[in-house]
């Protein structure tokens, strides 16, 4: 490659920060990169020249003296394509291209993995909330090595394969790939004598007892994090979270739309047609009086406010809405039968053309 000038090739001026070198060189690796231009050999020409660029003016000494020599003050000559300058650029490259540690980063703390937990709850301990005990089994960190994995009064060691850095780099192409350390497995340290309590894990299975409230209006499916409970993390990590998830039962009575509650009411053909104050059931346990209006036909949804589910947070709570159903008698006795066949002659036929609303398009209206 030609001399040029390292500035010129990264397209940043003399007094450019070392923010400002790097987002450059981002931005021509990115462009430039073999992976995005395959086949292309002036684009991988250009990626080895800014690499070779970065690699001395990300360099606080080197790019001193280059400041002041130039090239000399380098060693004379191109400094030319290294191909274990990736060891050094995962914060750059790795984010971008997905690599991660594939480019010999030390391995450092991890956070844990998150847990989940199903629990069930009934219709009404979903809608008003409660406390409740939960059995958690989960890892936790061995108390007798102090989740080293070595047993007491030892340490673990630096993996003399990958010097500690859980992979081993190798030449492939100009790249250099690196791949998990086989002896260590990834971890970078070598447990000799391991703790007798853990087996050289670090972690112990246990079951943890963990005391939550689930606060009133959660519904099926609802979820609850609880910060810290997971799993721990590795290397002096955080742990991760546990996430409850809410499983709902049935109501034999009530069904829920949001905050509120649909029931269906049975009342009387006489209690419909003079109209009559009728006890409902509620979710609290108790009775609420409904006042049917005269002439009540069936399928009319009534409402009762405030009888429904509290709203998470405690804002407010919804609404009961009653559909009425219009009971007819199967069976009459004879008396009955004389009185209905009496009021029948006083009733008028009803026309083909007096429709009322159907029942399912009052449901539609009352969940719209």
């Amino acid at each position: 490659m030609a001399l040029r000038d390292y500035y010129e090739v990264l397209g940043v001026p003399r007094n450019a920060s070392d923010q400002e070198i790097k987002s450059a060189y981002r931005r021509l690796a990115l462009k430039h990169h073999p992976d995005r231009n395959p086949g292309d050999a002036q684009a991988e020409e250009r990626f080895k020249e800014a690499a070779e660029a970065y690699g001395v003016l990300g360099d606080p000494d080197k790019r001193r003296r280059y400041d002041a020599y130039g090239q000399a003050g380098l060693g004379g000559g191109a400094q030319g394509f290294d191909p274990t300058i990736f060891a050094d650029f995962s914060d750059i490259l790795g984010d971008f291209f997905g690599f991660g540690d594939a480019f010999g980063r030390r391995r450092g703390p991890r956070r844990g993995a998150d847990l989940r937990y199903n629990l069930d709850v009934s219709f009404e301990e979903a809608a008003f909330g409660m406390q409740t005990q939960l059995r958690i089994p989960r890892a936790e960190r061995c108390a007798a090595c102090s989740g080293s994995g070595a047993a007491p009064g030892t340490h673990p060691t630096s993996c003399p394969t990958c010097r500690g850095s859980g992979q081993v780099t190798f030449q492939q192409g100009f790249f250099s790939v690196a791949r998990t350390c086989s002896h260590c497995r990834g971890s970078g340290r070598i447990v000799s004598e391991p703790c007798n309590t853990c087996r050289g894990q670090g972690q112990v299975p246990i079951e943890r007892t963990l005391q939550i409230q689930i606060p009133a209006g959660v519904d099926n499916g609802s979820q609850l994090r609880i910060g810290g409970e997971g799993e721990p993390g590795a290397l002096g990590g955080p742990s991760g979270d546990l996430y409850v998830v809410l499983r709902v039962a049935d109501h034999a009575f009530f069904k829920r739309d949001g905050t509120h509650l649909v029931c269906e009411m049975p009342v009387g053909v006489a209690q419909a047609a003079l109209g009559a104050t009728i006890e409902v059931p509620t979710l609290d346990g108790a009775k609420a009086k409904l006042n049917l209006p005269e002439g009540t036909q069936s399928g009319t949804v009534l409402k009762l406010r405030g009888q429904g589910i509290p709203a998470l947070g405690g804002r407010g709570r919804g609404d009961l809405h009653v559909l009425v159903r219009v009971v007819v008698p199967k069976h009459l006795n004879a008396e009955q039968r004389r009185l209905f066949e009496q009021l029948a002659k006083t009733l008028p036929v009803p026309d083909v053309k007096d429709k009322d609303k159907s029942l399912l398009d009052r449901m539609k209206d009352l969940l719209s």
